[in-house]
């Protein structure tokens, strides 16, 4: 069962078996990648677990960790249910534009349907930052536009950060 956390009327922070989540070793990838995800139609939090798994899966990428989940309103179209959000931070030896194809290739899995922008889905997963590189191109920006306003973001961000502190004061022999 996940822990909760009210922020205010609009925001909660959920905590579960995989979110927030951190592993210790990762070798032989040539980047790392924050990816945002997001849903907001059905059990949008049992498919993050479910997709936590299945990055696990895929030989193209190794998982490094996940922060916590926020709910939050939508914005651009508001007429629709609140989203969960998280971030997870990846390493892959994938150059962009093949991690971007192989997200779409996810999304659809978990049913993502593209009706238009702003849209309730299913699955929806951006590439945030991609190591310390900077593009600007029709399909791709990077880092994302706008990311260090949205609090989808940030928070689950910031939640990474946690973790990084908490662990180094775990791992000191006092």
């Amino acid at each position: 069962m996940p822990l909760c956390r009210i922020l205010d009327d609009r925001h909660r922070i959920y905590v579960d078996r995989n979110f927030p989540k951190k592993f210790r070793s990762i070798h032989g990838y040539r980047y790392r990648v924050l990816l945002g995800v997001g849903g907001n139609v059905g059990d949008t939090r049992r498919r993050m677990n479910r997709l936590w798994v299945y990055l696990g899966k895929l030989p193209q990428l190794c998982r490094v960790q996940s922060g916590v989940i926020l709910r939050n309103p939508p914005f651009g179209f508001t007429e629709q249910n609140y989203f969960d959000n998280t971030v997870i931070e990846i390493a892959t030896s994938l150059e962009p534009k093949a991690l971007l194809r192989l997200i779409w290739r996810i999304e659809k899995r978990f049913g993502r349907k593209r009706s238009f922008p702003n849209a309730p889905r299913t699955l929806d997963l951006d590439i945030i930052f991609f190591a310390n590189r900077s593009i600007q191109n029709e399909e791709l920006v990077i880092p994302h536009p706008h990311w260090s306003e949205r609090l989808s973001v940030t928070i689950p961000l910031g939640s990474l950060a946690q973790q990084s502190v908490r662990r180094q004061y775990e791992n000191l022999d006092i």
